[in-house]
């Protein structure tokens, strides 16, 4: 399998997949990422993991739709052109 942009597209969007899914209370709180880590106040300094904590929120929060969007658009793709 050659390496092209749209491999490289489909893996980007797949790793968002696989952010978007993790689900806090069911997953991440077994390993002490759950909802209560990472909060701080206004002006604090933030650790790693509670920004990536943030990220993983935020991921949740704002690519729902567009990532149904583009997975339609690849599994369309993919079924065309193979």
């Amino acid at each position: 399998m050659a390496l092209t942009l749209y491999s490289l597209i489909q893996s980007i969007i797949l790793c968002t997949n696989a952010i978007a899914v993790l689900h806090e209370e069911r997953f991440l709180c077994k390993f002490g990422w759950g909802a209560d880590q990472g909060v701080g106040g206004f002006g604090d300094d933030l650790g790693v993991k509670a920004q990536i904590l943030n990220l993983i929120r935020s991921v949740r929060t704002v690519m729902r739709v567009p990532l149904i969007l583009v997975n339609s658009a690849c599994i369309v793709l993919l079924l065309l052109f193979g």
